[in-house]
């Protein structure tokens, strides 16, 4: 067992042990062996040790079940905190490997840019039910838009889960564990705030498994997780980010597709949680308006700016 291995993959198991099989058959055949495996299991059975016991003759794992179950994404952390590389390559275990060679490119580019703390590559979503199959790279344009301000994630996914990343392990940034659906971009934020913006890698590394089962299914269009979440990270920055109007339209669109059309209905999915002048703003701004009209996305798109022109002088 390898004391220093330079990349730690680290895989926050929790059941589904046939995609594991998977993605433990992708890390074996890569060309690339300087790294160590590491898993903490969240499963409330023995699946997930015992496929591990078939592995151990084929390569070696760190195996670690968890005394109580972390969920997600403390169990993302907990698997960090185990790992003894420099470098932090989490996959969730119903991702893979898209190639034999994808450690391998990670590697190569961080010889390449000896200085960057955080890397990212392109990836292929795969839909288990339709078996559809979707590559997702980033254009020039939309390179550029991004490295412009780290906000616009909230606007398009220009990194992928975190099974997409490579991250050093010394930054000690953590997952934010009261969060699900926002989880990812969160992260990313906070860590390019800290240093600065990720090497993309304009390379398909990473296959990105989609099914029924998944956290970001059950919390995608749910106003009791999407609200609390997203009003508590507007709350947390540091600066006005609703003044950039790609920011202020995410919000538009949270709140119209959650249809929130009340400060009632609002407040009572916040808790504790005090939402800020502008958020209020736009549900009054919306309320105001036919929901007929507001699905209509050249018509929301004029109310969005219009409402954003108004907030911005008076707020």
């Amino acid at each position: 067992m390898k004391d220093s291995p330079f990349i730690s993959i680290c895989i926050p198991a929790y059941k589904h042990v046939d995609y594991l099989h998977t993605l433990l058959d992708s890390i074996i055949s890569q060309s690339y062996k300087d790294f160590e495996i590491v898993i903490t299991d969240d499963s409330p059975d023995n699946s997930v040790g015992e496929l591990v016991e078939k592995y151990k003759p084929k390569t070696e794992i760190r195996y670690f079940k968890n005394a109580q179950p972390l969920g997600t994404p403390e169990n993302w952390n907990e698997v960090i905190r185990k790992a003894n590389g420099e470098w932090i390559k989490i996959m969730h275990n119903d991702d893979w490997f898209a190639t034999d060679d994808a450690l391998q490119i990670f590697y190569h580019n961080i010889q390449q840019h000896p200085d960057a703390v955080f890397f990212f590559s392109a990836f292929q979503n795969v839909e288990e039910e339709s078996g559809k199959k979707e590559i997702v790279k980033l254009s020039f344009a939309d390179k550029k838009f991004f490295e412009s301000n780290p906000y616009y994630l909230l606007k398009k996914v220009y990194i992928g889960n975190p099974s997409c990343t490579l991250v050093r392990k010394d930054l000690n940034v953590w997952y934010d564990k009261r969060y699900k659906f926002i989880v990812d971009f969160d992260f990313y934020i906070r860590v390019i705030e800290q240093t600065k913006m990720p090497v993309y890698i304009d390379e398909v590394l990473l296959n990105i498994g989609f099914h029924s089962g998944q956290v970001t299914g059950y919390t995608k269009y749910n106003p009791a997780v999407q609200l609390p979440e997203n009003i508590t990270f507007l709350n947390e920055q540091k600066k006005d980010i609703l003044k950039n109007i790609v920011v202020f339209d995410y919000y538009w669109r949270l709140i119209r597709n959650l249809k929130i059309h009340s400060e009632e209905k609002l407040l009572s999915f916040l808790g504790k949680i005090q939402p800020n002048k502008k958020i209020l703003f736009i549900v009054d701004f919306q309320k105001r308006i036919p929901y007929p009209l507001l699905k209509i996305g050249l018509i929301s798109k004029v109310f969005m700016a219009i409402s954003f022109s108004i907030c911005n002088v008076l707020y």
